[in-house]
């Protein structure tokens, strides 16, 4: 069978994206779209090598997009996680870097009509409830295909997308601190560990990297000796945080886990030198069990969030001011592709109401995929 896809490159992912009614050609239930989204990447395979997936968490992703003019938002989006060597999606997460990409294919598909100067792409994310909005340049009601922007983890330049979250949050866990506290105790069945749980853009676990003996004064480390334990960190925490049962398998792709340190000096894992004066706190995130290369955007905003929530471990590591009520402020973040930048505003009430980052997309190609049946093994 063919699928119609639209691939694309948003902040440091490369994303499918499918158009609902195509989707719908080829499968109806969702447990029919899941096969589809698994063959059509060969996610059987590690390699992905008969299919269109990229063989690593970041370009293992998809979107299938639903078009929604009488509604709230502009489009509504299912964000799927393909296994690698699993042929497994996961439907339980959000991903912002492909927002970036959707809110560009908004734009150039005729799902929006180009602005007169700005276009501003409503979008829902149906696995979680969360809403976002893409804003692109598009002056004089012109579609961009190209652009100069540039974000750290990719050299290569794509159209600048400034991408927001938008409160309320807690849309997977029912709260922002889902256990109500600010620490927790993360019972690993010896030494526990202290983490945060926070349920912002995706729900993530923070931990002291000093606690786990995890040095960020260089994030070139593969972190191989350290997986196991952080991967059991991260189920625990997902019990704790009502994500899972005790009896149900862990999820590979929620919640996030990732650890992190105050700002210090540091090596990128480009050899480059970051200065603590540049950032305000170093993070370092898991992505389905390998390392993040830079981080995830909806790791990105729970960070953001935990920095604003006195007690944390985030905000303890990172020691900001208040922001206060109906204010803005930026919160530099450290990670193994450079600083990104994250600008928090609260509300009248002094809680957080949106985090917007600025990232890049581009489109790579428009294809005809020719999805192959799955192949039973024999010995």
């Amino acid at each position: 069978m063919r699928l119609r896809g639209h691939w694309y490159r948003g902040g440091t992912s490369k994303c499918w994206l499918f158009d609902a009614d195509d989707v719908a050609l080829h499968a109806t239930s969702q447990e029919e779209v899941l096969m589809l989204l698994a063959d059509a990447f060969g996610a059987a395979d590690a390699r992905q090598l008969d299919g269109v997936g990229g063989g690593t968490s970041t370009t293992s992703k998809a979107a299938i997009i639903t078009p929604t003019p009488e509604g709230p938002a502009d489009l509504d989006y299912l964000f799927a996680q393909v296994g690698i060597g699993d042929p497994t999606v996961e439907l339980g997460s959000n991903c912002g870097n492909c927002a970036t990409a959707i809110a560009l294919y908004a734009v150039q598909s005729g799902i929006v009509a180009p602005g007169a100067g700005t276009t501003r792409v409503r979008m829902r994310n149906v696995n979680t409830g969360a809403t976002l909005s893409g804003t692109i340049s598009t002056p004089g009601g012109r579609v961009p295909t190209s652009g100069r922007a540039r974000v750290p983890g990719s050299s290569a330049p794509g159209v600048p997308v400034s991408l927001s979250f938008h409160a309320p949050w807690g849309q997977t866990t029912g709260s922002v601190l889902p256990t109500g506290s600010p620490v927790d105790e993360i019972v690993l069945g010896e030494a526990g560990l202290t983490g945060s749980m926070v349920d912002a853009g995706a729900p993530a676990v923070f931990l002291p990297a000093d606690q786990v003996g995890i040095d960020l004064s260089s994030m070139t480390d593969p972190l191989a000796t350290h997986l196991p334990r952080l991967i059991r960190a991260r189920s625990a925490a997902a019990v704790q945080m009502g994500i899972r049962r005790p009896e149900d398998p862990p999820q590979n792709a929620v919640p996030k886990v990732g650890v992190v340190a105050p700002a210090g000096d540091y090596i990128a894992t480009d050899g480059a030198k970051i200065t603590a004066e540049s950032h305000d706190v170093r993070v370092r995130m898991l992505s389905m069990l390998a390392p993040h290369p830079a981080i995830g955007l909806t790791s990105a905003v729970a960070v953001s969030l935990a920095s604003a929530l006195p007690g944390t471990v985030v905000a303890e590591a990172a020691r900001l001011a208040p922001l206060g009520t109906s204010a803005s402020g930026l919160l530099r973040i450290g990670t193994p592709a450079g600083v990104i930048t994250a600008e928090v505003t609260t509300d009248g009430s002094g809680n957080v109401s949106e985090v917007a980052l600025h990232r890049a997309a581009r489109q790579l190609a428009i294809a005809d995929i020719d999805v192959a049946q799955p192949v039973a093994q024999t010995a």
